[in-house]
């Protein structure tokens, strides 16, 4: 799938199990915002968005002489900016001949962190069904992703006396559909498409006209998505409900 003109193409929305992926420098490498950024035609790292954190890991150079250490992943106007530093400080003092415009490299994702980012984005999307099998029928708001204390909100408000018995049937039910297990599919479809995958209707901010990328556990209804999750949802592991509060008019279920 082509990106618009000046955008990075999102490897990862093509095949979003790909740890290590070819890309071509788009470039030398940019001083953004005060930090060293690399810039690509296309890549397999996820940028910070979405309430889940960016990937990190190495951009080799096809002659395997520059190692680039991401540090963090961050988009722009459709643009994804790699920060991070050299492997060798000497080789960052310029641009070199290594990540120049045209110059082949070699993508590598951390395995480990995009495994645990992706159980917790998918966590968080579990809680959704889970609520809806419980009658539980509130607007899912903002989700927080990040591993020091996931959680969704929802827009409503439970009675103070129902908290503790629906954590314990969150958690129950989470766990079961977890043990059970289900394919996850995450792809691109047409705008008409997409909306049938979603229960028949699309959020107003998406226009009519493009191509939504949706995440669908089994045969609950999908979900406009960009971010990562796993393959099945066995793969999330274990989940523990930790809290359920009401704050400000929105429920807070946190999870692992």
């Amino acid at each position: 799938m082509a990106a618009p003109a000046g955008h990075t193409r999102l490897a990862y929305f093509e095949d979003m199990w790909a740890l290590r992926a070819p890309a071509t420098g788009s470039g030398c490498p940019q001083e953004e915002g005060g930090r060293r950024a690399v810039v690509l035609d296309a890549t397999v790292f996820h940028p910070q968005g979405g309430g889940q954190p960016a990937d990190t890991g190495v951009i080799v150079s096809a002659s395997g002489g520059a190692r680039f250490l991401v540090e963090d992943v961050r988009v722009k106007d459709g643009v994804v900016f790699h920060y991070g530093r050299f492997e060798d400080a000497a080789a960052g003092d310029g641009c070199g001949a290594e990540f120049t415009k045209g110059q082949s490299v070699t993508l590598e994702v951390d395995a480990e962190r995009r495994k645990l980012n992706s159980r917790l984005h998918s966590a968080g999307h579990l809680l959704d069904s889970c609520m809806t099998n419980l009658g539980l029928h509130l607007e899912p708001g903002k989700g927080y992703h990040f591993p020091d204390g996931p959680s969704v909100e929802y827009k409503g408000v439970v009675p103070a006396d129902q908290l503790q018995d629906k954590k314990i049937q969150l958690e129950k039910e989470a766990n079961e559909l977890i043990l059970k297990g289900s394919k996850v599919l995450v792809s691109v479809f047409p705008y008409e498409e997409a909306a049938k995958l979603c229960g028949g209707a699309l959020p107003s901010y998406i226009s009519q006209d493009s191509t939504p990328r949706i995440v669908k556990f089994g045969d609950y209804p999908g979900c406009p998505c960009g971010g990562t999750h796993v393959a099945d949802i066995a793969d999330i592991g274990n989940l523990k409900m930790i809290v359920l509060s009401n704050i400000l008019g929105n429920w807070h279920p946190e999870n692992f």
